[in-house]
């Protein structure tokens, strides 16, 4: 069964830190890339960052230098460290892994960042 869980979000200050955690379980993780995504309230799902299976990296515009996106494939883990946090990070955070003809979503993980 296919599983991508999300954990690490909360409630966290502005200038703050966060590291979200997904973890894969049975994927094909180490052959897939992985991707975060994130959606505020009223607003589309947006592209955040995303690491290749050889563990190249891409991030959206407006997190570069804040955001790092990171994987352990002997966890099947991907990670993205969020720092220092903004009031516009609030939003719930999604993994997502694709591979050649197949794709797959975790739940989310909500992030709140107070000001």
């Amino acid at each position: 069964q296919v599983q991508l869980v999300e954990s690490g979000g909360g409630l966290a200050q502005a200038g703050g830190s966060l590291r979200l955690s997904c973890a894969a379980s049975g994927t094909t993780f180490s052959d897939d890339a992985v991707a975060w995504f994130r959606q505020s309230p009223g607003k589309q799902r947006e592209f955040v960052a995303v690491i290749s299976a050889l563990g190249y990296t891409n991030y959206a515009d407006s997190v570069k230098g804040r955001f790092t996106i990171t994987r352990d494939n002997h966890k099947n883990t991907a990670y993205l460290q969020i720092d220092s946090l903004k009031p516009e990070d609030t939003a719930v955070y999604f993994c997502n892994e694709r591979g050649f003809k197949r794709e797959y979503w975790g739940q989310g993980t909500q992030v709140t960042v107070s000001s």
